[in-house]
C-alpha cells in the first residue's frame, strides 16, 4: 500500500503524521465546533453483567451490539450506559495505530483524514456480525460527521437488513452530518433516531439515555 505524509502544525511545531493507503470517499467540509476527541481501552465483543436500571432489556428477543470509537473515553461512557439498559454485547473499534493524547494535535490529525478520505486500519473485528440485527454505532463528532475509523467500520461489514442506531458525544455541534453519512454507508439498513450528549454532561445523562432509549422502542419498564 501506498505510504502518504502530511504535516501538521501545532504552534510552533511541525508534526510529520503518516497514513497508509488511499481513500474511498471524498468528504469536504467542517464543524467550528469539534467534538472532545476520545483514549481506547477494549477490543472484543463481550457480555457484561445484566443492567441494574428499571428498564427491561430486549435483548433476548433482539440480537443487540453496542459498538463505539472513543478517544478522551466521553463515547465510551454513554456506550455503556446504553449496554446496561439494553443488553446484548459491547464492542470498542480501535484503530491500529492510535491517534496521540494531545487533543490540539488530534484535532489537526482528524481534519488532514477527512480531507484525504482515509480510512485507518483497525485492529479489532466483530466475529459475528451477521447475528446482530440491530447495532449501536457510538463516535466522538468529529468535524461535523464520524471520524474516519468509524469509516472504515461501517464499510468492513454488511448491514443490511439491520437496524442501525447512531449515538455520539460533541462539544456543540451535535449529531452534525453524521447520520447522513451513515445513511449513504447503509442504505439497506434502518436508521433510527440518535442521541447527542454533549462532553462535560456524559456522567450525568442516564436519563437522557434511558429517555431516547425508550423513545425509540429499544427498552421497555418493568412492570
Amino acid at each position: 500500500m501506498d505510504r502518504r505524509e502530511f504535516i501538521v502544525k501545532s504552534g510552533k511545531t511541525l508534526i510529520t503524521y503518516s497514513i497508509l493507503g488511499t481513500g474511498l470517499l471524498s468528504l469536504t467540509g467542517c464543524s467550528s465546533n469539534e467534538e472532545t476527541m476520545d483514549a481506547s481501552t477494549e477490543g472484543t465483543a463481550k457480555e457484561l453483567p445484566e443492567s441494574a436500571s428499571k428498564e427491561q432489556p430486549l435483548s433476548e428477543t433482539k440480537k443487540i451490539l453496542v459498538a463505539y470509537f472513543t478517544h478522551s473515553g466521553n463515547t465510551r461512557e454513554i456506550a455503556n450506559q446504553i449496554h446496561e439498559s439494553t443488553g446484548g454485547d459491547i464492542f470498542e473499534i480501535q484503530t491500529v495505530d492510535p491517534y496521540p493524547g494531545d487533543y490540539d494535535k488530534v484535532v489537526e490529525i482528524a481534519k488532514q483524514e477527512q480531507k484525504l478520505a482515509y480510512r485507518p486500519a483497525l485492529n479489532t473485528k466483530v466475529e459475528t456480525m451477521d447475528s446482530y440485527n440491530t447495532v449501536f454505532i457510538g463516535y466522538p463528532n468529529w468535524w461535523g460527521t464520524i471520524p474516519m475509523a468509524v469509516f472504515t467500520f461501517l464499510e468492513g461489514y454488511d448491514f443490511s437488513g439491520k437496524t442501525i442506531v447512531p449515538f455520539c458525544t460533541h462539544e456543540g455541534s451535535l449529531l452534525g452530518r453524521s447520520v447522513t453519512d451513515i445513511a449513504k454507508l447503509c442504505p439497506q439498513s434502518t436508521l433510527l433516531d440518535g442521541l447527542a450528549v454533549r462532553g462535560k454532561d456524559v456522567k450525568k445523562a442516564q436519563n437522557k439515555v434511558s429517555q431516547w432509549l425508550r423513545e425509540i422502542g429499544m427498552t421497555e419498564l418493568k412492570n
